[in-house]
């Protein structure tokens, strides 16, 4: 028989995960607008402090607005000029992006770089990716020529290696066809399936590139990236962290890690801007 509680429960997680990063949604108009927020102001110009512009990468189902309703004013309020953008959007699908191929995904957010550093005059960007969103730009460092534009990567929960969706990738080759669907509808789920030809291609000889500094925030409460330490990067200039280290107590799974984790938030701070970095604490969720 089959185990359907282990089954149903990371399926819900999942489901939970488009409904919650989409709605309310915002039209691609208004992502580049983001009146309320301050961001995505291709008038900002990097300070001295911050001289380089951060560029937010939601994730799969996610878009430029929804998914950044909390970390981008929390940079934007620390003085740093912040984008973000949509990208993987499929015809006919409003709101939900991040689900073409990856390849081509990475291909926007290079077009999209090289805008925000026409704009604000930068030599290279900062990038804070969450799910998706902190695997897929280490396809344009890898291929694209990211690595002469990027200082720093910084992955929220990313899909680095792939993930079983708690085992429940597992059973598609159980459902005829299910699989070619999958991969047919929504190419992004089947790209960052554990062993997918793209992560195998992405992750073949060596997970990092020189010149760019890594990190992965990670929780052990994860649902959605499973096992969560599979987000982890191994090479130079890589630093790994479990967010339950920082604050034992927190238990922000794959959706609240990116969304609304000002503890998560604080560690992204740091490492945008490591020589003035603080410890990060359950106290930082007040900092």
């Amino acid at each position: 028989m089959l185990p359907w509680k282990r089954v149903i429960r990371p399926l819900a997680a999942f489901l939970l995960a488009a409904v919650a990063v989409t709605a309310p949604a915002a039209s691609g108009a208004q992502a580049a607008a983001a009146p309320s927020s301050g961001w995505n102001d291709f008038t900002c110009k990097p300070s001295a402090a911050h001289p380089r512009p951060v560029v937010l990468v939601h994730g799969t189902f996610g878009n430029s607005v929804d998914n950044w309703l909390g970390l981008a004013p929390y940079l934007k309020n620390r003085g740093y000029c912040v984008f973000s953008l949509d990208y993987g959007q499929l015809p006919g699908v409003p709101f939900f992006h991040g689900l073409g191929l990856v390849e081509k995904s990475a291909e926007q957010l290079d077009a999209y770089v090289d805008r925000v550093r026409a704009a604000t005059g930068a030599a290279k960007v900062d990038v804070v990716g969450h799910s998706q969103g902190g695997m897929m730009p280490r396809y344009y460092l890898k291929f694209l020529g990211g690595a002469a534009e990027v200082n720093a990567l910084i992955g929220i929960a990313p899909s680095n290696h792939g993930t079983t969706l708690s085992g429940l990738t597992a059973l598609l080759p159980y459902f005829p066809g299910a699989e070619d669907l999958l991969g047919t509808a929504t190419p992004a789920l089947a790209d960052q399936i554990a062993g997918s030809a793209f992560l195998t291609k992405l992750n073949a000889g060596g997970d990092t590139v020189p010149g760019v500094r890594y990190t992965v925030i990670a929780t052990k409460y994860d649902q959605v990236v499973t096992p969560y330490r599979s987000a982890f990067l191994t090479g130079p200039n890589v630093r790994n962290v479990v967010l339950q280290d920082l604050c034992a107590v927190d238990l922000s799974e794959h959706l609240a890690i990116g969304l609304l984790d000002r503890i998560a938030f604080h560690e992204v701070a740091n490492a945008l801007d490591p020589a003035r970095a603080k410890r990060t604490t359950c106290a930082s969720v007040f900092s």
